[in-house]
């Protein structure tokens, strides 16, 4: 239930092969009018549990501040020049992409936006939203597919799925593959964050979120690396018009791959560092009676 709250705005962010850019896809509705929906959704609920209880009640600022940026990511990346320069370079292509998996993703699950949301709509739609989301057709399913080990496979399989050629080649040639794609790699994406900062790690313990993010980084490096080490254009068709910003379709791809292996790997490293720090910082206490902890040194 939380993910498809959070798939609302970006069901509809699919796109396609390549337009005349004097008429960027970045301007079309289908892609704007979920972003402004979601956006209008969740700046109602928030307001309305504010002004019923107080700015923070219900609703962190920091949450409300999560929700903007990861909000704003998705502009940047969808409806931006951005995205129109995706169609052109496989190297914004890429940072596209990557803003969508480990920017935007990680931030929408800090804000845990579901609960805003729902505050947009009446008491009654509340209600029954609520018992669908606690049922065990949903809570079943839902909880096998945030364990940390089968959301980091999922994560994992849609990364590497959507490079094979064939598919890759699939998506800049149909709009409704390329939207399929950019629809799995967030979805995954925000499965594989909601598993590690909201899920079963924490109940398993932060090193276990440090390892998935470790593999996940090793896995998605590789990656980048291949891409960058090929020797010919995997994908000529997304590198054709690289000549026209001085770069050869090769260039073009390498660049892409070393914006999947250093920008994106030191986001997943920067998060496992965190993971451990916090890890570390919890096996200084031991638990006492009551719930509590206390530290074993002074």
């Amino acid at each position: 239930m939380p993910l498809a709250m959070l798939l609302l705005p970006v069901t509809a962010l699919a796109h396609g092969g390549n337009h005349d850019p004097a008429s960027p896809r970045s301007l079309e509705a289908w892609v704007a009018l979920p972003l402004l929906c979601s956006a209008f959704l969740y700046a109602t609920g928030v307001a309305r549990l504010w002004i019923g209880l107080a700015p923070g009640r219900g609703v962190a600022l920091w949450q409300a501040a999560s929700f903007g940026c990861g909000w704003l990511l998705l502009a940047i990346a969808l409806i931006s020049p951005v995205h129109a320069l995706a169609e052109r370079l496989f190297a914004v292509h890429m940072l596209e992409h990557e803003i969508l998996m480990t920017l935007a993703a990680p931030l929408l699950v800090l804000a845990r936006p579901m609960g805003g949301m729902l505050w947009a709509l009446p008491l009654a739609r509340r209600r029954t939203i609520g018992a669908v989301g606690r049922s065990r057709w949903v809570s079943r399913p839902w909880r096998i597919l945030v364990d940390p080990p089968v959301a980091t496979l999922t994560h994992g399989a849609a990364i590497w799925l959507w490079h094979v050629p064939l598919l890759f080649n699939a998506a800049l040639e149909s709009p409704f593959v390329h939207g399929l794609q950019h629809v799995s790699f967030l979805g995954s994406a925000l499965l594989f964050w909601w598993s590690l900062l909201r899920g079963r790690a924490r109940v398993r313990g932060y090193g276990a979120a440090a390892f998935y993010l470790f593999v996940t980084a090793l896995h998605s490096g590789f990656l980048g690396i291949l891409l960058s080490i090929a020797r010919s254009p995997i994908y000529p068709a997304q590198s054709s018009d690289a000549a026209h910003w001085g770069l050869t379709p090769l260039e073009d791809q390498q660049l892409a791959g070393l914006i999947m292996w250093v920008p994106a790997g030191l986001v997943y490293a920067a998060a496992t560092l965190a993971m451990i720090g916090i890890w570390i910082s919890k096996s200084g206490t031991v638990p006492i009676p009551g719930g509590s902890h206390a530290p074993l040194s002074r």
